[in-house]
């Protein structure tokens, strides 16, 4: 049984020796070798690529999703420069692990069902743009290889994200105008303010944050000094804040996942110092004690109260009754096409969706990630999806546990991840947000973060 699912996991696939014999590869990489050894720009490749990674990270919830674009394009341009620059003979880390074989099966489904598509136009031109994000992981993936540009990359998006919240508790004590019908008018919740920071909507504010909320977590263990510890505090309790503030459900249900996930981790890496009781007893007293806060805030709290109850309001609640009714008309189109989907991304599902939705509820999308890729790209994509999802959570966990032995800070990072891919899944389950720039860009980070830290595993074991 551990060997069908090492197999499964591709724990032992011998991507070193695959590579050495592919013809692609030796064609590819290496191609401007040359020119690279005497080109003085390119001796600060790495340099260079973390200033176009800072651009996305630093300027994405303030500017244009065109901008952030641009960005893409040229993050990924200086990419295809590294890599036909390289040396394919250099005896370092790999840059190609199971992660991004699974990555690159995924893109190919994505053409696949383009190809196939009734709106090949409109798929085509969402086919450039998830080409951008893969390469994307792509780039961060090779970039945070060096331990110091992945805590620069990290920290400076717990900065940014810090003067976000800060602006969205600014809102809760200022008030905002809502600039969306997000609240229901007939709700006891109509006039109470949902921040939504520089991102102008509340649940993509929430899932922006999930990240935030985790890595400052990991952040008060993983920075020595006081000072830092201090400050990782302050952004913890400000992200959570902001995120609490925002009401989204599906953004509660990401940061009780997420941190949920890094407490568990958090536990399992400090498990071997624990005394014999506090082993046994460490996780059910902090979850006994979490579900008991959460029961109080409920029973207390008007506000989260109602947005609690309220998800298991089925269709008496005006946003359940919303969402019911596009993933009936979701379900009838991944019955028409259910292998290979109508082609990815927004502009095929808007060209579809209206020969399926019900009579006045319109939608941008299938509201929920699981069901989105299986529109697009039928149950072939999604199970590529989670298979990518389950070879990357446990080649983080086996990296976990090879950098517990060592008492390595660099695993923090790693939990963090971890947990926020965890939490950003629990929350597309019921959205997607995850598909806008501002959140697509943070789930290939967090992909390319567990993806920096692969190993070869000795097969022998």
């Amino acid at each position: 049984m551990n060997l069908i699912w090492q197999r499964f996991t591709l724990s032992y696939l011998p991507l070193k020796e695959y590579l050495a014999t592919s013809y692609l590869h030796r064609l590819s990489v290496g191609l401007l070798r040359s020119w690279r050894q005497s080109s003085l720009l390119m001796q600060w490749g790495d340099a260079i690529a973390v200033a176009l990674l800072s651009l996305v990270y630093a300027l994405s919830p303030f500017v244009s999703s065109s901008l952030v674009g641009l960005l893409l394009v040229a993050c990924v341009g200086f990419w295809l420069l590294l890599t036909l620059s390289d040396d394919s003979k250099a005896a370092n880390t790999p840059l190609f692990t199971p992660i991004h074989l699974l990555v690159l099966l995924y893109w190919a489904i994505a053409v696949v069902s383009t190809a196939l598509s009734p709106v090949k136009q409109a798929a085509f031109k969402d086919l450039v743009v998830l080409t951008l994000y893969l390469l994307l992981f792509a780039l961060c993936a090779r970039v945070l290889r060096s331990p110091r540009l992945r805590s620069w990359i990290i920290i400076l998006y717990l900065h940014i994200s810090l003067i976000v919240s800060v602006y969205g508790l600014r809102q809760w004590f200022f008030g905002a105008t809502a600039l969306a019908t997000w609240v229901d008018p007939q709700s006891p919740l109509a006039k109470t303010t949902r921040v939504y920071s520089y991102l102008g909507n509340p649940n993509l504010l929430a899932g922006y944050l999930v990240p935030a909320v985790v890595l400052s977590l990991v952040a008060i263990f993983a920075w020595q000094s006081w000072i830092k510890k201090s400050l990782a505090l302050t952004m913890f309790i400000a992200n959570g804040a902001c995120l609490v503030l925002t009401f989204s459900r599906g953004g509660w249900i990401g940061l009780v996942v997420s941190v949920l996930t890094a407490i568990a981790l958090l536990v399992y890496w400090w498990s071997m110092q624990m005394p014999p009781f506090w082993r046994t007893w460490s996780m059910p007293i902090i979850l006994g004690g979490m579900i008991g806060l959460l029961v109080l805030a409920v029973i207390f709290v008007e506000p989260v109260q109602i947005r609690v109850l309220s998800i298991f309001a089925d269709r008496q609640d005006s946003s359940n009754n919303f969402r019911r009714n596009v993933w009936d008309a979701v379900f009838e189109m991944i019955g028409d096409r259910p292998l290979i989907g109508i082609g990815p991304g927004h502009n095929s599902f808007n060209q579809i969706y209206p020969l399926y939705q019900r009579p006045r509820f319109t939608a941008l999308s299938a509201y929920s990630l699981f069901l989105q890729i299986a529109v697009e790209t039928g149950f072939v994509g999604l199970a590529c999806f989670l298979w990518l999802i389950i070879v990357t959570l446990n080649h983080g966990l086996v990296q976990l546990q090879r950098l517990r032995q060592s008492r390595n800070l660099e695993g923090f990072w790693l939990i963090g991840a971890l947990a926020t891919v965890a939490g950003m899944l629990a929350h597309g389950t019921v959205d997607t947000i995850w598909f806008r720039p501002e959140v697509n860009s943070l789930w290939w980070l967090m992909v390319a973060v567990i993806a920096s830290y692969w190993t070869p595993t000795n097969q022998k074991h």
